[in-house]
């Protein structure tokens, strides 16, 4: 967009508004209503319609937006200490969540259920490369929990423990897998 001097102008990303005073290759001058005199791209300023007014030509302006969206260059998501250590996959082995049918099972078809979810979810982990696991295995009598940590004693590869407190309560184990063990 080409700017003439005296051309009212706003300035895309912030609130200021002025007149132009300068024009040149690569800046253009604009004088604030506060009476400073700043330097900015052209393509940081778009002409706002008649003098003092805040109403902008919506093409302009539409244009100015998507000009500032393919600038816009891919920023990397940061991630808390706190996000980095959460496990990345989740299995909830209450009954309720992995049948429908749990009033018609017997507790040996329940526990039977339950015990294979976890090993078929254990050995996808390690398949996929999943570091982190947390198996919610609920408090009860302690009879899932005591089979669960029978299961991951069978494999050389993990180390497994209370998971958070604050997150699952004493209801939950969560599950380490080794990636790169050496035989």
């Amino acid at each position: 967009m080409s700017f003439k001097v005296n051309d009212v102008v706003s300035v895309v990303d912030e609130a200021i508004t002025g007149k132009v005073v300068a024009v040149s290759n690569s800046s253009v001058s604009v004088e604030t209503n506060d009476g400073f005199v700043l330097q900015f791209h052209p393509s940081e300023l778009i002409v706002a319609k008649g003098i003092n007014s805040d109403v902008f030509d919506y093409d302009d302006f539409s244009k100015v937006i998507k000009q500032k969206e393919q600038e816009v260059k891919k920023v990397s998501v940061r991630k808390k200490p706190k996000e980095r250590n959460q496990p990345a996959m989740e299995v909830d082995l209450h009954i309720h969540k992995l049948t429908d049918n749990e009033h018609r099972m017997t507790n040996y078809e329940m526990l039977s259920l339950q015990l294979d979810t976890a090993k078929r979810q254990l050995e996808f982990a390690m398949r996929k490369r999943i570091q982190k696991i947390v198996f919610i295995h609920g408090v009860g009598e302690g009879v899932l929990k005591m089979e669960l940590e029978t299961l991951f004693r069978r494999y050389d590869n993990l180390k497994f423990y209370e998971a958070d407190l604050q997150k699952y309560g004493l209801g939950a184990t969560e599950v380490y897998i080794y990636q790169n063990l050496k035989p």
